[in-house]
């Protein structure tokens, strides 16, 4: 019982307390045809590969979100438990860990090439199969940005996982979606880039996170001025530079690229379930509902008010869903 629980313990630090890690891809060229020079791919690895290499589940990051804060997922009580899947966490380009702007010393802040989604997954399959040598993954699943890397993995590598499971991402950008992200781009840019740009957008940013009327029944009046200073706070810890490449590579994402989503559904090779949130005010769930019933696959919906952040509020329903589909 004592050797149990000491192995228990163990994969539970494994969990908690696994390396950031890093490929190094060289001149990486992107579809725009421009290169980021000695790119690199930050990832973290959580559980063990078993014997036939068939657990292997892929998971992107969010919107300047990292490997560390997604380690959540690999959790044996979140939906990729890693005591059963090879759990495989991927810094998304433009996050500040992976090859960024702020982090480039050859083609800094400005001087840094514009990547897309596409780039993204293109990246991440690097990292899968020239450096961690999988010639298959099980599963690729990720959350808002993430879904979106999600939804492109579909397409882009359509045999080289089981399943997808895209949460709160969208396959294409609706014109909603385009004006909020050009709206926080445009503040940055014309505002050179500066701390107090950045103070604008995170509050427009985190404004969007939630409904209104969960906003308004959450943060009464008498404590608006905290969360003001709070998010002002906050933004003093944002790379503008960063921030604005991934919302240029979301502004051009879509995975159809001319075609109808009728006649991308028979490419797509995978089992897929998709999970939205109906009241989503950061990434409009309509593309997607509309994907899943041409795919006619699972669609979850997260009711609530809590809008983007479904994901918290309505989180056991999210990790019973997921867990059920790829533990089939």
């Amino acid at each position: 019982m004592k050797k149990i629980l000491f192995l228990l313990l163990c994969g539970l630090a494994n969990w908690a307390t696994a390396q950031q890690k890093f490929y190094h891809l060289g001149d990486f060229k992107l579809e725009n045809g421009q290169v980021i020079k000695d790119c690199n791919i930050g990832y973290r690895t959580f559980g063990k590969l078993n014997a036939s290499k068939s657990n292997a589940v892929l998971v992107p990051t969010w919107f300047t979100g990292n490997s560390q804060q997604k380690s959540f997922v690999a959790d044996p009580k979140s939906f990729v438990d890693s005591t059963k899947y090879f759990v495989i966490i991927v810094d998304a380009l433009g996050n500040g860990v992976s090859s960024s702007p702020s982090n480039s010393t050859s083609q800094k802040n400005q001087l840094f090439p514009t990547f897309n989604i596409r780039d993204m997954v293109v990246a991440s399959y690097k990292l899968s199969s020239e450096h961690l040598k999988l010639s298959h993954l099980y599963a690729v699943t990720g959350i808002s940005m993430g879904g979106m890397q999600t939804f492109q993995w579909m397409l882009s590598y359509p045999d080289y996982m089981d399943k997808i499971v895209p949460i709160i991402g969208s396959p294409q950008q609706s014109s909603y979606d385009k004006l909020f992200w050009n709206l926080q781009l445009n503040l940055i840019e014309r505002g050179n880039y500066s701390p107090e740009a950045m103070a604008s957008v995170n509050a427009l940013h985190q404004m969007h996170l939630w409904t209104p009327s969960y906003r308004a029944q959450n943060t009464p009046t008498t404590t608006y001025p905290e969360l003001i200073g709070k998010l002002e706070k906050e933004a003093q810890t944002l790379n503008a530079y960063d921030w604005a490449s991934q919302l240029r590579a979301m502004l051009q994402q879509d995975i159809y690229q001319g075609k109808t989503p009728q006649e991308i559904a028979p490419l797509v090779k995978a089992k897929v379930m998709i999970l939205v949130a109906p009241e989503d005010q950061m990434v409009n769930p309509l593309a997607a509902i509309q994907l899943s019933k041409i795919l006619k696959c699972p669609l979850v919906l997260l009711e609530g008010n809590c809008g983007h952040m479904a994901t918290s509020c309505q989180s056991d329903q999210m990790i019973a869903h997921i867990k059920g589909f790829l533990d089939k």
